[in-house]
């Protein structure tokens, strides 16, 4: 099996420069503390009456699975002989090995305080050769794009915005222990890199972006000029702005996250709740995006997290949990199909387990009659086996982490 990743290089932005914690020569100045609110729903507990002793031997089950497992049949995360001590979380099925895994495995191992797990992870991440500089230095390169050309690499924000937040999360839970892995390093060069890199480039260089359009204030569906005025709902994530303002001081981030939440309104089906693959700034689908596929999926659990993770206390994301979970319901709880045009016609019928485990986890913040039942659907799910086992493993471990109540900020 060939594995393709590929990522740009670390190096500090040589040309930032505000009154907001920039300079010329370090980036970003200081970090400042993170908060949470002050408690987390446990509906594992509170919908379904396990007992945390329950809920705790199923959550560590499905982390030793998933990351220490069989690694032929049950393992995504595979260790790379050292030194240094590495390790990368594989997409079993396409083959490759993607930002999106490397950062959503960063955040659940931080979540378990699993420290050795996380710095291996990103110890793989930084020490990749290609990308290290040019005019992309310092973005993430994923293996692959859905794109016309399912192989094209491209520089998938997605996976960025996680390892940044697992870093700036890591900086702060672990930054009272001693560890040779410098993880406000980390998060400064990719907070700089995202907001700044057309300075230090002094401009559009090789059709490259920053990761932000500076007056819509969303991220883009690539940080390059051919995707000016695009972006993906699935790659918008409100709560992790409101926190990158909170680390940075930068207002810029707190303006993000209220028009990513504008703008998901403005995505969101007004019947289904279902979102597009891929839109324009205003929310309407882009010719050949106008489905609601598995990568779609993710946009649920970036709402979710900005539920249980901010005080937007935003009433439109309980409405559209209410929404789209009714429609899920109608289409029937153990049957409903894989992908959808936006107005709730079926394109593929198969039943897929990945998006059981993220209307489990959009029932969390809902108050549909139907509630229980999708979360009961998460915990009574078995953990996927063979090549299929990522991206449902994955959303399943973050459903576990999430509906019960240990997916926080830290």
């Amino acid at each position: 099996m060939t594995w393709a990743f590929a990522l740009a290089g670390g190096a500090a932005c040589q040309s930032t420069v505000d009154s907001l914690g920039y300079n010329d020569a370090h980036g970003i100045s200081v970090l400042h503390p993170m908060k949470g609110p002050s408690s987390y729903q446990n509906a594992f507990h509170d919908v379904l009456g396990k007992t945390d002793a329950e809920i705790q031997t199923k959550i560590d089950r499905a982390f030793a699975q998933l990351f220490h497992g069989d690694p032929n049949t049950q393992a995504i995360y595979v260790p790379v002989p050292g030194p240094p001590e590495q390790a990368y979380i594989a997409d079993t099925f396409h083959g490759d090995i993607r930002t999106e895994g490397i950062g959503l495995g960063m955040l659940i191992a931080l979540q378990l305080d699993k420290r050795d797990e996380f710095d291996r992870l990103w110890t793989y991440a930084q020490a990749l050769p290609k990308q290290k500089d040019g005019a992309s230095r310092g973005y993430f390169m994923s293996s692959c794009a859905m794109t016309a050309n399912q192989d094209d690499p491209c520089l998938d924000p997605y996976g960025m915005e996680h390892m940044l937040m697992a870093l700036l999360l890591a900086n702060q839970h672990w930054s009272a222990a001693s560890g040779s892995v410098d993880y406000a390093a980390g998060a400064k060069d990719l907070l700089t890199v995202m907001r700044h890199k057309q300075d230090e480039n002094g401009g559009v260089v090789d059709g490259i972006t920053d990761m932000i359009d500076p007056t819509a204030l969303l991220v883009f569906d690539l940080p390059l000029s051919s995707s000016a005025g695009k972006t993906r709902p699935s790659v918008v994530t409100p709560a992790f702005y409101d926190l990158w303002s909170q680390a940075t001081a930068d207002p810029f981030w707190s303006k993000a996250a209220s028009a990513a939440r504008r703008y998901l309104q403005g995505a969101a089906h007004a019947t289904t709740g279902l979102f597009p693959l891929r839109s324009d700034f205003a929310g309407r689908p882009e010719m050949g995006g106008e489905t609601f596929v598995p990568e779609t999926y993710r946009t649920f659990v970036n709402i979710v997290i900005d539920q249980i993770w901010t005080t937007s206390n935003d009433s439109w994301e309980v409405e559209e949990a209410d929404k789209v979970l009714g429609f899920f319901a109608r289409e029937g709880i153990d049957s409903y199909g894989k992908s959808y045009a936006l107005d709730g016609t079926v394109i593929e019928t198969a039943h897929e387990a990945s998006l059981v485990m993220v209307n489990g986890i959009t029932a969390l913040v809902s108050k549909s009659n139907a509630r229980r039942a999708f979360i009961q659907e998460v915990w009574d799910r078995e953990l996927p086996i063979g090549p299929g086992r990522y991206f449902t493993g994955i959303f399943q471990m973050l459903g576990l982490l999430i509906l019960g109540g240990q997916f926080q900020v830290r």
